[in-house]
This record gives structure tokens, C-alpha cells and sequence, in this order.
């Protein structure tokens, strides 16, 4: 019997699509809560973006791609990027002209590339944000996580500057930066099912990325969506339809969840 059930966010609960929750989505959340079952997202995201998914009962929330994690509101593991670090690899990409988001309490950025379609395109992808977001004029609090916008090729100078970092590509012009080797979502995940008590043979996790690798194979079922990568599809125990086709409902009526 599962008891806890992960989600990704964009391209999993949300549309790949239009960045919006299909009604199946929905109400397999509910009929989750309804039996008791939790429910965990597991996000990329700040904290700041998420919500719209506590509003629907979650309770629960993996953010910065595990760097934060949240229950009932309360804190119950962070782990905050050296202001140092910060510091450095923001000049180093103001150097090079590349733009850099940071996940605090908020979402800020650098400044750099307002107007550059392929920030402004990754920003409606990843985030499902239309504009740009504030600037970050002065950091207050502790930085999560921060994203640097960047290709394959970019990335080679970060990669060289900082060999200590972890860059996590999940799109395909944005990376997770960070510092922490036990920063990631199974990590998380693990994190989580030690706080409840419950094994990962009682886990489900669903996901589309590259950054969800890792956890679709620490949960006792791991489930690809139709609309993920083809990486993620090979390792995955189940692929399911498209987020936008309501994949999720179907893999959980599949398996008798719901």
C-alpha cells in the first residue's frame, strides 16, 4: 500500500503544454488527501512559486530542488549557499553576460538578459512566469539555490571556474547551481520519508526531468511522464500519458491507487 506520493511540478503536475493543472490533476490530488495519502511536491522552484499547491491542501513541499524542504509551513531542513559563493559566481556571470535567478523567501535575478528571448523563454517554461522577475538589488536571507541561464557550451566556463559546484541541467538554457553534494531531490525524499516514518516501498514518484531521475529511483515506483525525457522514460518502472493528457490520474487509477 503507498502512502506518500512526490510530484514535479512543471511538466508533471502543471501542463508541459500551458503551464496549467489539468482538472484530472486536481482531483486525483483530492482523492489522495480524501484516503489519507500524503502528497510531497518535489520542485525546482522557490518556495515563493509554490503557492498554488499549497492552497490545494499539500502540506508538504520539496523547493530549490531539495535545498529547502517545508511542512505545515515549518522549516524542516535547509541548506543555504555560502554568501561567498553567491558573490563570486554572480560576478563571474555579470562578467560574462549571463543571467542568474536566486531562490531566497523570493525569486530575484540578476538583471541581465530582459530582454533576451531565451531567458524570457526558460523563465515561461521552467517557471511559468510571463515577465521578468525583480532585480536583485541587494540579497537579504539565506540563498537555496540560484539558477544560472546558460547552453551547453556557456556552461564549460562555470564548470571550469567553479569545479567545487554542481551545475543540474533540467532545461535546456537553465541550470541548478549548487554547492551542497546532499542537495538534490532524492535526498529530499529521503529526508521526507524519514520525517514521516515511512519507506520508500510505500513511495511514489512522478517526474518529466533530468532532475527527477534520482528520485523516481529512491521511490518504490517511479513514473515518467509521456512528456518527458527519453533518459528519465528508460529508467522509470511506469510511463505514463502526458501531463497535459492526464497522466497523472491514469497512472494512479493504473495502479489502484485511486
Amino acid at each position: 500500500m503507498y502512502k506518500v506520493v512526490f510530484f514535479d511540478v512543471d511538466g508533471t503536475l502543471l501542463s508541459e503544454t500551458d503551464g496549467r493543472m489539468p482538472p484530472s490533476t486536481k482531483e486525483a490530488i483530492e482523492q489522495l488527501l480524501v484516503k489519507g495519502i500524503k502528497v510531497v511536491v518535489a520542485t525546482g522552484r522557490p518556495y515563493s512559486l509554490c503557492a498554488e499547491l499549497r492552497n490545494l491542501g499539500i502540506e508538504t513541499v520539496i523547493s530549490a530542488n531539495g535545498a529547502l524542504i517545508t511542512s505545515h509551513e515549518e522549516i524542516i531542513y535547509r541548506s543555504a549557499i555560502q554568501a561567498e559563493t553567491v558573490r563570486e559566481l554572480s560576478e563571474f556571470a555579470a562578467l560574462h553576460g549571463h543571467g542568474v535567478a536566486y531562490f531566497t523567501d523570493k525569486l530575484s535575478m540578476n538583471g541581465i538578459g530582459l530582454e533576451d528571448e531565451r531567458i524570457l523563454r526558460a523563465l515561461k517554461e521552467t517557471l511559468s512566469l510571463e515577465c521578468y522577475p525583480q532585480n536583485a538589488e541587494s540579497l537579504t536571507g539565506e540563498v537555496y539555490c540560484m539558477c544560472l541561464y546558460a547552453d551547453e557550451n556557456e556552461m564549460l566556463r562555470f564548470t571550469e571556474q567553479f569545479p567545487a559546484l554542481r551545475f543540474v541541467r533540467f532545461h535546456d538554457y537553465v541550470l541548478n547551481v549548487l554547492e551542497a553534494a546532499e542537495v538534490s531531490k532524492a535526498v529530499a525524499v529521503s529526508r521526507v520519508l524519514e520525517h514521516y516514518n515511512i519507506p520508500a516501498a510505500e513511495a511514489i514518484a512522478f517526474g518529466d526531468g533530468g532532475n527527477d531521475m534520482d528520485m523516481l529511483e529512491c521511490a518504490g515506483l517511479g513514473i515518467a511522464m509521456g512528456n518527458g525525457t527519453e533518459r528519465l522514460k528508460q529508467r522509470a518502472d511506469f510511463v505514463t500519458t502526458k501531463a497535459s493528457e492526464g497522466g497523472i490520474a491514469y497512472a494512479l487509477q493504473v495502479f489502484g491507487v485511486i
